[in-house]
């Protein structure tokens, strides 16, 4: 299956700059964008065969994310269930039949890192978050599945299913994922708090896919419009797909399509057998 992900700065603009071209030619079977910047009837956009699922700030103008897929999930949840994260509109999560689904718009920790600590907490919610979601899950949905199927064996248990994150993380995880890395260890994105969470994130049984098949790649999906960033390719990697380590040998293709404009960021995919 094919999976693209793009933080697309501004939904709005971006199909004014040749979103719908790209949509088209890259013929998804699930599309996630982050960061539309839009609320709900702002844009009628027409993806014939695709179903859409969109989570919007309650703030105007703001971040907000969007799922476009070709096959129905079984179920839809928008957020973590935890008010203080969910106004922002950073999270969708699709289930299907043999996987677990979620884009994700991270929280930026700001101009001298006023949001750090907010973001901190978000991180640890998060992973809380998925971990919940990869519990085993019993027929039966509610309450602990040894008291509801007492005489339920180990081999009859429903298996975990796995889960495909992918999203802008706003952090470059090592130095390898932004040009300056010793200019910018003091600044959102780079700092030490946030690439420990994103390990701690790793090591809690993620997979970075785009580092998995290409360990020392510099590539980046995000460069600053001052500058010239993008034209001298002073960017950073700060997008991924994050896959269960159960499902890692399954990745067939991960690559980061720099050459697609219209936002800040560029598309990244994720080919796998699932």
């Amino acid at each position: 299956m094919k999976f693209i992900s793009w933080n697309v700065n501004g939904i709005r603009a971006c199909v004014k700059k040749g979103f719908l071209d790209f949509f088209n030619e890259a013929d998804a079977d699930i599309f996630c964008i982050q960061e539309s910047k839009m609320q709900e009837g702002q844009l009628d956009l027409e993806l014939p065969g695709y179903h859409q699922y969109w989570n919007y700030a309650v703030k105007k103008g703001y971040s907000g994310t969007g799922i476009f897929t070709k096959e129905e999930p079984l179920s839809v949840s928008y957020g973590l269930g935890i008010e203080e994260h969910d106004q922002e509109g950073r999270v969708i999560t699709l289930e299907f039949e043999n996987y677990y689904f979620i884009t994700v718009y991270t929280p930026n920790s700001q101009s001298e890192l006023a949001r750090l600590s907010y973001r901190m907490k978000w991180e640890e919610d998060f992973l809380a978050y998925l971990k919940k979601l990869e519990e085993t899950k019993p027929v039966i949905f509610c309450g602990d599945l040894k008291e509801s199927q007492p005489s339920l064996t180990q081999e009859a248990k429903p298996k975990k299913k796995p889960i495909i994150i992918c999203g802008d993380f706003n952090v470059a995880a090592t130095e390898l994922d932004l040009k300056n890395p010793k200019n910018n260890v003091k600044n959102a994105g780079f700092t030490p708090e946030e690439r420990e969470k994103f390990k701690t994130l790793l090591d809690s049984g993620f997979t970075d896919s785009y580092r998995y098949l290409h360990p020392d790649t510099e590539k980046y999906s995000w460069w600053s419009y001052r500058f010239k960033a993008r034209e001298r390719n002073a960017g950073w990697r700060i997008d991924y797909f994050l896959t269960s380590d159960s499902i890692k040998d399954k990745i067939k293709d991960a690559e980061i399509l720099t050459d697609v404009m219209g936002s800040d960021h560029c598309p990244i995919e994720l080919d796998i057998d699932i």
